[in-house]
């Protein structure tokens, strides 16, 4: 089984570990031939809509692959609806996104009318692949002993029972909880320079877009070991 951390718009580094998944595949009868993405896959780096050219492309044809939602990505589906949410957006990363779909939004002190002519072109450009992709993200998932989620999961609260917001934002309860969650929980959301183990969770968001390290972890049975570009 596999877990692919934040992409952030790195079409370039996706492809590369996508290829050294299918080496480990290829020369090992396991492991599982599951692959989670954690969400993240637009924003910050200038490749945002290649990404999701290349997931819509079923890179891994003999995987079952599972596409969570991040922040990022529910950021974006709010502008859809809501120009004003456009004015942080454009500050969390979200210009590049726009710029890979030929956009050139103006990123700082917008105007209303600015951001309306936004939305409107970016809905006009927006394939609808790409837009039933994103609408179809899924918020977890649970393999086994693990479950997946982008940020992490509220301590004291069942999986079933989390919210949206927790499971897309969540960072101090979390990160500083020693609680047994049931399972161990995989998720990104929170850069560290190497990939971050602890009894209860496993974080691997190691900052692709400034870094160049788009890491994935691989689970065999009771070992864990890490792939990175």
């Amino acid at each position: 089984m596999f877990a692919i951390g934040d992409i952030h718009g790195r079409a370039d580094l996706l492809a590369e570990l996508l290829d050294r998944i299918r080496e480990v595949r290829q020369h090992r009868a396991a492991p599982e031939a599951v692959v989670v993405f954690l969400g993240d896959y637009v924003d910050r780096g200038e490749q945002s809509r290649a990404v999701i050219d290349l997931l819509l492309s079923d890179p891994l044809p003999d995987f079952e692959t599972v596409h969570l939602m991040g922040n990022h990505e529910i950021i974006l589906l709010d502008f859809l609806d809501d120009y004003e949410v456009a004015r942080g957006w454009l500050q969390y990363g979200g210009d590049a996104t726009l710029m890979s779909y030929g956009l050139k939004p103006r990123r700082f002190d917008p105007t209303d009318e600015s951001l309306r002519q936004l939305q409107a072109e970016f809905r006009r450009v927006l394939p609808k692949p790409h837009l039933s992709f994103l609408q179809n993200l899924q918020l977890s998932h649970v393999e086994g002993d693990f479950a997946f989620v982008h940020a992490g999961i509220r301590p004291g609260v069942a999986l079933d029972d989390q919210v949206a917001d927790d499971l897309l934002w969540i960072r101090g309860p979390f990160l500083s909880s020693d609680a047994d969650f049931g399972q161990v929980v995989i998720h990104g959301h929170t850069i560290t320079d190497d990939p971050e183990i602890r009894h209860n969770r496993i974080g691997i968001d190691t900052g692709a877009f400034a870094t160049g390290r788009l890491t994935c972890l691989v689970l065999e049975d009771d070992t864990q070991e890490f792939l990175s570009t």
